[in-house]
């Protein structure tokens, strides 16, 4: 069982979630197969050579046998490998429909901002992807700083992003629940904690979804949540991120405004919860050294503080 717990999960490429990543999962097994069929032959023609009786060590040692264990095995057995290797990679690239969900992911020191163009203004989140379920889906990934690379296990192989550039990857998800992605290509500091959420949803709850995106936050609920908006402001918090439906369009930093439904904080860094929320406000450069959040545990009251936590909670 202990073998096994690596085959399936949130973030394992021998789970596959959709066809690109089934065939990339047929393809390991294929060449892990391949291999070991080579080399159990290669290490029993060495034993038989070490061990047999001599006219078996004989016929080992002949031209004939050399030639063809030795030449002609390895050539046509790689040869084979290598153009089902290439067959694969070539459907991997090969579109599924005419016309794909397109989704803009950008990778950030150290987060993920995520736009979906072809569905209006508004949609936008950060450190969360979300899918339809069945839909073939085009990623348009490039990087705002330095080089990353973006990695769904379960739905795909790793695909750079290159300042600058705008590579494409397409990819369907076929079952719904939350997958696991990650940056695959050191890029500072905080490289280890920039992971991402992946939902996977029905269309209906997909769309569901995006209404809720593209619709303005709703006013603050209590007395609490008010001073927590205010304290957002004064603190200077809407020169970064944007709240839609407020005064606060900062572009530097992820969009907030729903912020409260997304299932972690600081890209994978923290559960998301209240708590959670006021010691990331608070200590960001203790939580996750290097980057771009300033800290306030000093130039914020703790009630404040949590008044902030409880308003941006209650953005979902």
């Amino acid at each position: 069982m202990v073998a096994l717990a690596g085959c399936s999960g949130a973030q394992t490429p021998l789970d596959p979630w959709g066809i690109q990543a089934a065939r990339i999962a047929e393809l390991t097994h294929v060449l892990f197969i391949g291999g070991t069929v080579i080399f159990v032959l290669t290490m029993g023609f060495l034993a038989a050579a070490l061990l047999a009786p001599g006219r078996v060590r004989e016929r080992i040692g002949s031209r004939r046998f050399v030639v063809g264990g030795g030449i002609v095995f390895p050539v046509v057995t790689l040869a084979a490998l290598l153009v089902y290797s290439l067959g694969v990679s070539r459907a991997l690239t090969l579109p599924l429909g005419p016309a794909p969900l397109r989704v803009e992911i950008i990778g950030r020191q150290y987060w993920w901002e995520v736009r979906y163009p072809d569905l209006g203004a508004g949609a936008v989140t950060a450190n969360q992807l979300h899918l339809p379920v069945g839909r073939e889906i085009e990623l348009l990934l490039t990087s705002a700083d330095v080089i990353h690379s973006v990695w769904i296990p379960n739905l795909h192989g790793k695909m750079d992003m290159i300042p600058g550039r705008v590579n494409r990857q397409r990819l369907r998800v076929d079952r719904t629940g939350v997958l696991r992605g990650q940056c695959a290509e050191f890029c500072g500091l905080q490289h280890s904690i920039m992971a991402f959420w992946v939902v996977a949803q029905e269309p209906a709850e997909f769309d569901a979804w995006v209404a809720r995106q593209q619709a303005p936050v709703p006013p603050p609920a209590d007395e609490e949540q008010a001073r927590g908006m205010q304290v957002f402001g004064e603190a200077g918090c809407g020169a970064c991120h944007t709240v839609r439906g407020t005064e606060f369009q900062g572009r530097l930093a992820p969009d907030l405004s729903r912020v409260g439904s997304r299932l972690s904080l600081a890209a994978g860094a923290l559960d998301n919860h209240r708590g959670t929320m006021a010691g990331w406000i608070a200590g960001a450069q203790d939580i996750k050294p290097g980057n771009a959040m300033p800290a306030y545990g000093r130039s914020l009251e703790g009630t404040d503080l949590l008044a902030v936590a409880a308003w941006l909670e209650a953005l979902r």
